[in-house]
């Protein structure tokens, strides 16, 4: 068979995160709150989603790149190996660096600095935004010479160093504090502390803070998330929220040269009211918020089954026809927006299954599609809208342990 063996890092990266959550809890340490948590996975989940669908676009981008441009023709070899970690290394420390200093690509970035935990699911806190801007940069690579499936590789291992920095089990490491970005250097990066902001940018070298004076040793205990909490769990604010902040200050701004400093100049430009503005507007907070067990064991379930599909759609990608995918895509991005819109307790979750209901029986349709099955499912939902103010009733006492009037 030929399966995609690359969907092993969901279990992987599941059993350290559990790791982690044991070691903490022996220690008596509180670092897991379960809405940071679930929130990091959902967005984990989206972006190794999505990445099924724009790994083969990087890829081709690095090819066209290498075959038309190519400065040098490296061979591979281990010395070039090593030469091809520092270029990707310190690359990545400029994009990193340019990711805090430029509010475009801040508005990609953000999402990443948004927990106010820090743990191994933070690491899952990357979007597909960011991983399109970081391909920009990494495409000086192809054209030094590097080839294609030296650089693909490469990205694998430097992607899998930095989740493993992401925790607070583990303290300082000695002499290789010198050398390497640590998860106390890391701890530094993700504070929101006056004296921690905007430093420690290395992912797998510490040498670039260092040489280029961006380096902060861990002193005080760090205070994680953004200098202004986002307080919100809708998985799409999270990741919409600064893009909205940008192009509100744009538009409110008069000139173009001021419109433009605010998209390519430092997030310090965006306007301060920007974010409460659009909150009024957009994002509606449900201000009597009462979490109950019902409300997580049903979002933890849904994590759990969306885990599950996630695994099982990356091992068999290249057995799974592209509609299915699509329809497989559509289930996953909506159970996420389900999970976080349930966590705020909105009561439009509701309608949110009668869209996941029609991905299922699209499905069903693309596998058996027989007018019978048409028909049952048409009944079903005229049923659902006939008695729905019932249905609706005994759903919300479901997810949240009471009806929310």
């Amino acid at each position: 068979m030929h399966l995609n063996y690359l969907a092993l890092a969901v279990p992987f990266f599941l059993t350290f995160i559990g790791l982690e959550y044991l070691v903490a809890r022996k220690k008596g340490k509180t670092y897991f709150k379960f809405n940071d948590s679930v929130s990091n996975l959902s967005i984990g989940i989206a972006e190794r989603l999505l990445d099924t669908f724009t790994v083969g676009l990087f890829y081709f981008v690095y090819d066209y790149l290498y075959r038309h441009f190519a400065l040098f023709d490296i061979k591979s070899s281990v010395l070039l190996w090593v030469a091809l970690l520092i270029c990707t290394d310190f690359i990545w420390y400029w994009y990193h660096r340019l990711a805090h200093e430029v509010s475009l690509f801040w508005s990609a970035h953000v999402v990443h600095h948004q927990s106010e935990e820090f743990n191994y699911t933070v690491s899952a806190r990357i979007t597909v935004f960011q991983a399109f801007i970081r391909t920009g940069f990494w495409a000086v690579l192809p054209v030094i010479g590097f080839p294609p499936a030296m650089i693909t590789s490469m990205l694998l291992v430097h992607g899998l160093y930095p989740f493993f920095i992401h925790t607070r089990t583990i303290g300082k490491l000695g002499i290789l504090e010198y050398i390497f970005v640590t998860p106390s250097h890391h701890r530094v990066h993700h504070a929101s502390n006056p004296k921690y902001l905007d430093k420690n940018y290395g992912d797998v070298f510490i040498i670039w803070d260092k040489l280029f004076g961006t380096f902060v040793k861990e002193e005080e205990e760090p205070v994680y998330g953004l200098t202004k909490p986002l307080e919100s769990n809708s998985f799409l604010w999270q990741h919409f929220h600064f893009i909205l902040e940008l192009f509100y200050s744009a538009r409110q701004a008069k000139g173009w040269r001021n419109k433009l400093r605010i998209i390519f100049g430092k997030p310090d430009y965006i306007d301060p009211t920007a974010r409460q503005v659009l909150e009024e507007k957009l994002l509606l907070r449900n201000q009597d918020v009462t979490e109950t067990p019902k409300l997580y064991s049903y979002v933890l379930w849904q994590i759990v089954a969306t885990l599950t599909l996630l695994f099982t759609f990356l091992l068999l990608e290249h057995y799974i026809p592209v509609f299915i995918q699509v329809c497989v895509t559509l289930l996953i991005l909506l159970t996420l927006i389900n999970c976080g819109a349930i966590m705020e307790q909105k009561k439009w979750v509701f309608y949110l299954e009668y869209a996941r209901y029609l991905v299922i029986c699209l499905v069903g349709y693309y596998y058996w599609p027989h007018p019978a099955l048409l028909c049952a499912a048409a009944i079903i939902m005229i049923m659902g809208a006939y008695f729905q103010s019932h249905l609706k009733e005994h759903y919300l006492r479901l997810v949240y342990g009471y009806t929310r009037s």
